[in-house]
């Protein structure tokens, strides 16, 4: 199996086991250090650089947009996702969570900076991804995650919805697949912590890649808003 033929593929122990072992008690540690801080109110929790607890896409997950060691990664990454995909790339953003027992990730296609996009389990429990190969829109109304974020509940799904492709990662392992094209989601989750990076990517001859650059900030590693 491959992505030129599947729009997806697996890539085993991407990243070494030690190295994803460290990341992982890196988040660990930045969780449970970011949860001591709010809690005794000495952060601001609207401060993008901590990470946040209000992921409106698994809410209740830790999840940190553009953390330094993640951009860093998302760089290291490319010869392998050029290699694997036969595509010239240009990075856009990294997005790490935490999550816990609990947890769930609808049904859902990606937004244009993920044009290409990389799932790494760095530790914790496992819990698989679903991936649906058919390319086709089977969750009702808005397509794009930024309006299914605002939309209460469970999506609901076409008739006919395959129940997808199931993909279980070790320690290491990534998925690269094609997040705007196809349908991706995980069912509720039943271990106690997972860890897993999503390295972003776009096509460097494609309609995003001047626009999108660094998913539109003005150099990778910068958090928050920018014109």
């Amino acid at each position: 199996m491959s992505f030129k033929t599947k729009k997806y593929q697996v890539i085993r122990q991407a990243l070494s086991k030690e190295l994803a072992n460290f990341i992982f008690n890196y988040m660990m540690l930045q969780r449970d250090a970011v949860d001591f801080m709010m809690k005794d109110n000495r952060v601001n929790p609207l401060n993008p650089f901590i990470g946040r607890r209000d992921d409106t896409q698994v809410p209740g997950c830790y999840a940190k947009y553009g953390d330094w060691i993640m951009e860093t990664l998302l760089m290291y990454m490319i010869p392998v996702m050029k290699a694997k995909t036969g595509l010239e790339l240009v990075p856009t953003y990294s997005y790490t969570r935490l999550y816990e027992k609990g947890n769930i990730l609808h049904r859902h296609k990606d937004r244009p900076s993920c044009e290409i996009s990389t799932t790494m389990h760095l530790g914790g429990d496992p819990w698989p991804i679903f991936i649906d190969p058919t390319g086709q829109d089977f969750v009702i109304g808005e397509r794009m995650p930024e309006a299914q974020l605002l939309y209460n509940g469970i999506p609901q799904l076409k008739p006919g919805a395959p129940k997808g492709v199931k993909i279980d990662l070790k320690v290491g392992d990534m998925i690269i697949y094609s997040g705007c094209e196809l349908e991706h989601w995980r069912e509720p989750f039943q271990g106690t912590v997972c860890s897993q990076v999503f390295l972003h990517y776009n096509h460097a001859n494609g309609p995003y890649a001047r626009t999108n650059l660094y998913d539109k900030r003005p150099i990778l590693g910068v958090t928050g808003k920018w014109p």
